[in-house]
């Protein structure tokens, strides 16, 4: 064990800090540095102070006297210990938590609840993480899935701590996430009689928020029906499934397999085999690929939940089709390549043949940036959706992988030099009109002394692509009204997994934080495209408003470190105060007390904390933040502050508007 000696400076505190220690078990640095390390100055607009981590003295940041229970480490060391049926026999959770492992349940993250499930599950093997909110617990899961594509799993206590993962199975649920959510229930005799605490039924609840869900009654199906969920967890357009474990059935004892129903692997309740697109369909497409002058893929998450993303490419390249990406994760195909067009808005009106692959959430015409008259293709594992919302040219039932493969080997070389001219030309034009954004919220910060969302955001991503060793390692996400609009217009995704969207098609307010906890996990392991990242940041951008559903867990991400770092957005206010503006005795309801610190609140979980206004101040903050995340796992929160009247286009013109869809810093479709 070494001691840590860490100073976090309090700029409004005053006086002289207190020595704190935290003890902390030595880790090796998974990253690879480059020679020029985090030290690199940045010019970024018309600031004179860059980044200058490597020039921060770590052994005068301090951090609380917290320390992690020794009970925590030994526990996470001890070796899988699965059920079986010899000696006292298996538990209903117990099968139930073996068929998980054997199914590959990427994680599960919970609260104390449900507890015979999660200690099987725990116990099984599976990566089980513990925390301060059921909800906060499922939008970790969440996270966890949109960075690597898995199946993961949350869990609740009855009543409680089911209801309080409602918002957030929701919000997967919108984003085609394979979650599956598991929660206790009181025991069946009770039913009826409002036996003791927390009864309910779990079922009705999440009707129209999952995909499947099932009561589990028959304590000898608890195989079975852990069959049925990973058979919808894992095939054709995923989504969250809900069991719910009455204690009849996760008690039972079984000594036998015989005792079961079903009791086989999964080669036989489900199948790897997918929908192979029709020749006679791949046809019609290179035909209408060949008629177009300016074509345009727009992969959505199935792209990426079926690891699409090599095909994709070389379909893109090999006939010069634009592309868009789509969904709650980004970076499917990279921002920066010549075809992308996601900062590329003007090129996205002279499309004249979309193809949607894999775009599980369906906009409407006229919610796309498209010509009324475009011919469309959609591409869909499930025929009943074909033609449901977009009127089609073509609809070709297909695994999305596999199309693209097949197109990949059908479609015939063609150079388009005036769509790959037009889509450069409306990139640099685009990126002109934010670094005009940019220069504004330069301008209004030094006029207000408070850090405008526009510098927040440009700053960040500036960071990331000139200060850190590997600017494909730190994985981002943003959220909230005013700043995470703001933020999808500078930050870019360049590889699989690289760029998460919080908020997507939902509009949840408060999972940013806490699915970005998720998503450290998952680079932490190097789960899926997050592999040889392990180590590194996640960086969150969030809003005051929505820290208040997150911020406990900080404690979660300081016990299992989770180095992530959290810029808050802080303007006293709901993004959406403009409402008011005009209804009397109204705005109070919109508005918070202003300068709160949300930065102490951190150092009292542990965390750094940091408190800014300037953007030089922020830009300082921001390298420490990323040198302790990487040299320490500790997590930093950034409390930026600002003025409401940023939002406002009146006040402070631009003011905030939603951005084109598809394209950065689109938040649905």
């Amino acid at each position: 064990m070494k001691k840590i000696n860490l100073e976090i400076s309090d700029n409004e505190s005053g006086g002289e800090p207190e020595e704190h220690t935290q003890t902390s078990s030595s880790r090796r640095d998974f990253l690879r540095r480059s020679a020029a390390g985090v030290g690199a100055a940045v010019a970024a607009g018309t600031a004179a102070q860059g980044f200058a981590a490597e020039s921060t003295d770590i052994a005068n940041v301090k951090l609380p006297s917290i320390t992690i229970p020794t009970d925590f480490t030994e526990s996470l060391a001890q070796d899988a210990k699965p059920g079986k049926f010899e000696g006292r026999g298996m538990s209903g959770a117990e099968v139930f938590a073996n068929l998980c492992k054997a199914e590959d349940l990427s994680a599960l993250f919970c609260c104390p609840g449900n507890y015979t499930v999660i200690n099987a599950l725990a116990a099984a093997g599976i990566p089980s993480y513990g925390g301060r909110s059921e909800g906060a617990m499922c939008a970790m899961a969440d996270g966890f899935s949109r960075a690597t594509g898995e199946v993961t799993a949350t869990s609740g206590t009855e009543g409680p701590g089911f209801t309080n993962m409602i918002m957030n199975i929701a919000a997967a649920s919108a984003a085609r996430t394979p979650l599956l959510v598991l929660a206790s229930n009181m025991q069946m005799a009770g039913d009826d009689r409002e036996a003791f605490i927390q009864t309910g039924y779990q079922q009705p609840t999440t009707e129209g928020i999952k995909k499947y869900g099932k009561r589990l009654i028959d304590p000898s199906r608890v195989h079975e029906y852990g069959g049925y969920a990973f058979r919808q967890l894992k095939s054709g357009v995923p989504g969250p499934v809900h069991l719910d474990f009455p204690a009849e059935v996760a008690r039972a004892k079984f000594k036998d397999p015989s005792e079961l129903k079903d009791f086989y692997d999964k080669s036989k309740y489900r199948t790897e085999s997918r929908c192979y697109p029709a020749p006679s369909d791949i046809k019609q497409v290179v035909n209408l690929i060949s008629k177009s002058k300016r074509p345009l893929i727009v992969a959505g998450q199935g792209v990426f939940q079926r690891k699409g993303w090599d095909a994709l490419k070389r379909v893109a390249e090999r006939n010069q089709i634009a592309v868009a990406t789509s969904g709650p994760t980004r970076g499917t195909f990279p921002d920066e390549h010549p075809l992308c067009v996601m900062a590329a808005p003007d090129a996205l009106l002279s499309a004249d043949l979309v193809i949607f692959v894999g775009q599980y959430c369906m906009p409407s015409p006229g919610e796309y940036r498209f010509n009324p008259e475009i011919k469309a293709i959609r591409v869909h594992p499930v025929q009943e959706d074909l033609g449901r919302n977009w009127p089609l040219d073509l609809g070709v039932v297909s695994d999305e992988t596999l199309f693209l493969e097949a197109l990949a080997d059908a479609v015939g070389r063609k150079k388009r030099g005036d769509w790959v001219s037009e889509i450069g030309k409306a990139k640099q034009a685009y990126e002109t009109q934010i670094e005009d954004v940019y220069q504004l919220g330069l301008k209004y910060s030094k006029q207000t002394n408070m850090l405008h969302p526009a510098v927040i955001a440009r700053d960040a991503q500036h960071f990331i692509d000139n200060d850190i060793e590997d600017r494909l390692a730190v994985v981002t996400g943003a959220g909230g009204w005013t700043t995470g609009l703001f933020a999808g217009r500078y930050l870019r995704a360049n590889r699989p997994g690289h760029m998460i969207v919080p908020p997507y098609q939902y509009g949840a307010i408060g999972p940013d934080m806490s699915m970005m906890m998720g998503v450290s996990a998952a680079v932490q392991r190097g789960v899926g495209p997050q592999a040889g990242y392990e180590g590194a940041p996640t960086l969150c951008i969030t809003s005051d408003a929505g820290v208040a559903y997150s911020m406990f867990e900080l404690d979660t991400a300081a016990k299992y470190k989770l180095p992530t770092i959290t810029v808050i957005y802080n303007n006293n206010a709901w993004g959406v105060w403009p409402n008011a503006a005009r209804s009397a005795r109204s705005m109070h309801m919109y508005l918070f007390q202003e300068n709160l610190r949300y930065d102490l609140m951190a150092k009292g979980l542990g965390a750094n904390g940091e408190y800014v206004r300037t953007p030089e101040e922020f830009r300082a903050a921001l390298a420490r933040a990323y040198k302790l995340a990487r040299d320490e796992k500790v997590s930093s929160l950034i409390n930026c502050q600002a003025i409401k009247e940023f939002t406002s286009p009146r006040d402070y013109p631009p003011g905030i508007a939603l951005n084109a869809e598809p394209g950065t810093g689109a938040v649905a479709h």
